[in-house]
């Protein structure tokens, strides 16, 4: 690390209470899990009880108990080397270098649907480009301004679902629900849509990215594990009912992984006049939200590769800091290359921003659960042989406890990725897969180079 630096402590409570929410409330994953059917409000819950809670404990314990700088790549350097530490870190960056371009294609798509009908994917490919450098740029800032694209990106995708919610409850007064929800409709289903329950897995991660940046948090002991807890009840309750609000509006069939947004607010709002406008508004806001969860991952993921960077782990350009600010900016500037790449090229292969924006979001969580499982073997290490250390907070229950939680979320993330690459009914998915494998190996090629070159 750059010890000529002073980081400015600027991150407290509510900072990071929005940062989590900002980071893990997905108006993408919502609309991911509602094409499951009226199966994802058990699934929703299901793995709210064994996986979204236990994971939620277990990055306050890890995160007020190690605030360094880096985060997920400290823990697991700290755990098991610098090389382990090494490949979390790349995973986690090029998942976000890979994910961003999917969340601004959703972006492009819902402002066609807003204001322009005859926009193509060419220029919706040459948004998606412009808004990733744009995301990039705002990296290089420092964090007391940064933060706030994340804390308004949360208060208004807070806003927007508490809408479809709202609007939920007045359309079925009126129209009665899209989809049956009874006890028979809410059995989890394998025959059909089993390719969206990771979806929901990847919704519930992140509470471990604000982590990144302890050394400009004010108080990390005290306020890493109340700002997971808070935003974790604010992220499930959110996430369970206004899955069952899209459901309320629109037949399973007929939702669209990037319109099915607008197309519910148009349902519940658009009755000509101000109902117009409001969806306007509303979809606005959705717009402005996306951005912010591409910027909010990018803030994190960017300073966790920085810190690998700096330790010799990762080839330098990814450790080039701001002189002055100590902001990422070598990361910042290979991320909005790579996103570039990655939009160009998949681009060449989908029909429509529909296709393009799964095969980019499934892609990329392959990698993006992969440090999540190195992460959990960190935590199980830390209880087994760091015993000694402080913990100003503990997963209850004693070590077994803990210990048994740890491998639970381990078996549910390691199902997850399975699903991602082997989609029940339709097979392996070989795009997934080759783009999984090759993510990988450029990882490999470059930790060795960064390691060949800290030797020399």
């Amino acid at each position: 690390m750059n010890e000529n630096i002073t980081r400015h402590k600027t991150l407290r409570k509510t900072d990071m209470v929005l940062f989590t929410v900002s980071a893990i409330l997905l108006l993408d994953t919502l609309a991911a899990a509602a094409s499951i059917g009226s199966s994802s409000i058990f699934w929703w819950i299901f793995l709210g009880i064994v996986f979204f809670v236990p994971f939620a404990m277990i990055c306050a314990e890890m995160g007020c108990t190690y605030p360094e700088q880096g985060g997920i790549y400290a823990w697991v350097r700290n755990a098991f080397g610098g090389r382990w530490g090494s490949r979390v870190s790349w995973g986690y960056w090029v998942n976000t270098a890979v994910w961003i371009p999917a969340i601004f294609i959703l972006f492009a798509g819902v402002l066609r649907q807003l204001f322009f009908p005859d926009l193509s994917l060419a220029m919706q490919i040459a948004i998606g480009i412009s808004l990733l450098w744009i995301a990039v740029g705002l990296n290089a800032i420092t964090l007391d301004i940064g933060k706030w694209i994340p804390n308004l990106g949360a208060i208004l995708k807070i806003t927007v679902f508490l809408a479809i919610i709202v609007g939920a409850v007045l359309y079925t007064r009126e129209h009665g629900m899209a989809n049956a929800i009874t006890l028979e409709t809410l059995a989890p289903n394998w025959s059909s849509g089993a390719q969206y329950i990771p979806a929901i897995i990847y919704g519930m991660l992140g509470f471990e990215l604000v982590s990144a940046s302890s050394e400009e948090m004010v108080d990390p002991a005290r306020d890493v594990p109340r700002s997971i807890f808070i935003s974790g009840a604010i992220i499930i309750v959110l996430y369970t009912a206004a899955t069952i609000a899209v459901l309320a509006a629109l037949p399973t069939s007929d939702i669209d992984l990037v319109e099915g947004l607008m197309d519910t607010l148009r349902l519940f709002f658009d009755d000509g006049g101000f109902g117009e406008l409001f969806v306007m508004i509303l979809g606005v806001a959705a717009l402005y939200t996306f951005f912010s969860n591409g910027v909010t991952w990018a803030l994190g993921c960017n300073r966790a590769a920085a810190e690998a960077a700096q330790e010799g782990e990762l080839p330098s350009l990814f450790g080039i800091e701001s002189k002055e600010l100590g902001t990422p900016v070598g990361a910042a500037i290979a991320m909005g290359v790579f996103g570039t790449i990655t939009l160009l090229l998949y681009g060449f292969m989908s029909t429509s921003n529909g296709d393009l924006f799964w095969s980019l979001f499934a892609f990329s969580a392959v990698i993006f659960l992969l440090p999540y499982i190195g992460m959990l073997f960190a935590y199980i290490k830390s209880r087994n042989s760091d015993t000694d250390r402080t913990r100003p907070y503990k997963v209850p229950g004693g070590d077994s406890t803990a210990i048994v939680l740890a491998w639970v979320c381990i078996l549910i993330l390691a199902a997850s990725i399975a699903l991602f690459v082997y989609t029940p009914g339709e097979g392996l998915q070989f795009p997934v897969l080759f783009g999984a494998i090759v993510m990988i190996a450029i990882g490999e090629i470059l930790i060795r180079w960064a390691e060949i070159k800290r030797r020399n």
